[in-house]
């Protein structure tokens, strides 16, 4: 099926070949730059998106960090003007409480003085943002700049974080992210605000007060209505990784949900929401613990390169398809002569003999239609020498079916020996003169070169049985071979010489057992040939392995004791053509304990060790 495909599949005209050539190697490398200008553009355009958003995002950072810089600097303000601490540390006195006993003239000066801290008050939030401070003392005394119907300060005692400011020295501050806003007037058009918290400390570092700013989480926002692009951009705790302010509210006091993707060690300011990328970016803001975070969809970041790809994609095509048409009309007219050089072929090929090419060109294909008339004319010379070799073959061929009826007549000579042997009751001649003529006609027919493994075993039997005949004593012949085996196709005359130094060289012709054993390992041919006779040494075995290797003239071959070389030589020179290198053979012995041989045809097996 893949064969039919494959010549569908391939062109038969030299033109189209060289024009198909052509072409690939103009348009991969086409696509290859296309593609690798795409890859490494898109790569930069992502670095410039990221400084892009890095950039937009310490804007806003710096408007961000303004408007709590402002806050930290009222709540600052309080604790280092002296004489606002030197009223506070007076009224923070667990007796400053009841006024009802004090003097008129005191009550007075109380009165001054808190207006001095009113107005105090009223002058660090002037500027910047507006803000709610809170001046909280210890005794429940209080100054804030917003009347107490619209908030009771007192009730900060209550709230979950105050506790926190009990833990914070010197002028370090506690930064609480979105809570509800407390205030009434504030309720309905701010849902969420943002404080900050310090104590005021006497010289003691005993804490005596607390001052809290509060400023409305929409002012956080505004910075981030700014920033252009469909994006968004949110401020988190990097602590507890809460969202603090975002354009939509109902996300404020939520985890940031993309935190699993931006703590991976193969995070490249890239996140996956609903199966879209998005440009990460972030901006830690100063002395607060928390951070901006922005998120642009990548497609709008690269939107102007991907403007600029097609563009580009657009022109190269037009400039391929002016090209393959200028490629096209120059290649026909290269290959024209290729053209007419294929008719000639052609119509030769239907027999016409006296047809030329006669293209008289210089280049390499008016030498090639010279030759190819030069191979016309020496063909037609050498028909008729063929035809003249042929009548002498014929002649040859007839002497050869006449010297056929020699043999044939020797056959039937035998056959009618054999015949008059067993009308006399001599069965043991008589069986032996028909092993011989077996013998004898294999050996002579010469076209049946390749038989089955079953009929060589038949071999091999006849002539163990011709042997036993010469001699006194008899040689058992073990055959164990499996089905499968008996199907297997070998060159003839592959075992005989094999059993035949078995009987000879290895019992010596004296009594023994030979043993044949073939079968189907893993789908390799495996077969043995093992006797118990006299073996041989350690020298004679490796000269043996060394003839299986190594080509020798049969004349300088010569071996006394133990296997015939030549033998053995012509076996595994005759497999070793036939199957090439997935034929091995093995030859184990040791002196006195017998002689085994190992083949093996093998189909991806190794030789088994016995």
């Amino acid at each position: 099926m893949w064969n039919r495909i494959q010549q569908k599949l391939t062109p038969h005209s030299f033109r189209f070949k060289v024009i198909l050539t052509s072409v690939i190697c103009v348009v991969i490398p086409a696509i290859m730059t296309l593609f690798f200008n795409s890859y490494l553009t898109k790569d930069a355009m992502k670095e410039q998106a990221i400084s892009n958003a890095d950039r937009e995002l310490k804007l806003a950072g710096e408007y961000v960090s303004k408007i709590l810089e402002d806050m930290l600097y009222a709540a600052n303000f309080v604790q280092l003007d002296s004489e606002i601490n030197t009223i506070l540390k007076k009224n923070a006195r667990e007796d400053a409480i009841n006024h009802s006993d004090l003097p008129e003239n005191q009550k007075y000066e109380d009165y001054i003085e808190n207006q001095k801290v009113a107005k105090t008050i009223d002058n660090i939030t002037l500027l910047g943002e507006k803000s709610y401070v809170t001046i909280l003392l210890r005794n429940g005394k209080h100054y804030t700049n917003y009347p107490v119907y619209d908030y009771d300060p007192e009730n900060l005692f209550h709230e979950s974080w105050f506790k926190e400011l009990e833990d914070v020295h010197g002028y370090e501050a506690v930064w609480i992210g979105s809570k509800p806003t407390v205030f009434k007037s504030e309720v309905m058009r701010n849902p969420y605000q943002i404080s900050v918290a310090r104590t005021l400390s006497d010289a003691n570092l005993k804490i005596y007060g607390y001052v809290i700013v509060t400023i409305m989480e929409s002012k956080i926002k505004q910075a981030f209505e700014s920033i252009p692009g469909s994006g968004e951009i949110l401020l988190i705790d990097s602590t507890t990784n809460e969202i603090i302010s975002h354009k939509n509210n109902d996300q404020i006091g939520r985890l940031f949900p993309y935190l699993e993707q931006i703590q991976k060690d193969s995070f490249s300011n890239i996140i996956e929401i609903s199966n879209e990328d998005y440009l990460y970016a972030d901006h830690p803001i100063a002395n607060t613990g928390w951070k901006l975070i922005s998120i642009n969809p990548y497609k709008e970041a690269i939107s102007k390169i991907n403007t600029i790809f097609d563009k580009v994609f657009f022109a190269q095509l037009i400039s391929f398809i002016i090209f393959f048409l200028l490629l096209t009309s120059v290649l026909q007219t290269i290959t024209r002569p290729l053209v007419h050089l294929r008719n000639v072929a052609a119509a030769i090929q239907g027999g016409n003999l006296t047809v030329r090419s006669n293209i008289q060109t210089e280049d390499e294909i008016g030498q090639l239609s010279n030759s190819f008339d030069q191979m016309l004319d020496r063909i037609n010379e050498m028909i008729l020498e063929i035809t003249e070799t042929h009548k002498r073959k014929r002649k040859a061929e007839f002497a050869m079916l006449q010297a056929q009826i020699n043999p044939h007549f020797l056959f039937n000579v035998l056959n009618s020996i054999r015949m008059k042997v067993m009308r006399k009751g001599d069965y043991d001649s008589a069986e032996m003169i028909s092993s011989l003529s077996k013998l004898l006609r294999l050996t002579i027919d010469k076209d049946k070169g390749m038989i089955t493994f079953k009929e060589e075993v038949e071999i091999v039997e006849d002539f163990v049985k011709l042997m036993n005949m010469r001699q006194k004593e008899k040689v058992t012949f073990d055959i164990e071979v499996s089905r499968e085996a008996y199907m297997e196709v070998i060159p003839r005359f592959i075992l005989q010489p094999i059993i035949e130094n078995s009987m000879i060289h290895g019992l010596n012709q004296s009594a023994g057992t030979i043993s044949l054993e073939a079968y189907i390992q893993q789908n390799d041919f495996v077969v043995i040939v093992q006797d118990n006779g006299q073996g041989m040494d350690e020298e004679t075995l490796q000269r043996l392995r060394q003839n299986l290797v190594i080509h020798k003239d049969p004349s300088l071959v010569t071996n006394k004791k133990g296997f015939s070389s030549l033998g053995i030589s012509n076996v595994y020179e005759r497999m070793r053509m036939t199957f090439g290198e997935s034929f091995k053979m093995e030859v184990h012995s040791v002196e006195g304990s017998g002689t085994k041989v190992i083949m093996l045809v093998s189909r991806g097996g190794n030789i088994p060790y016995v």
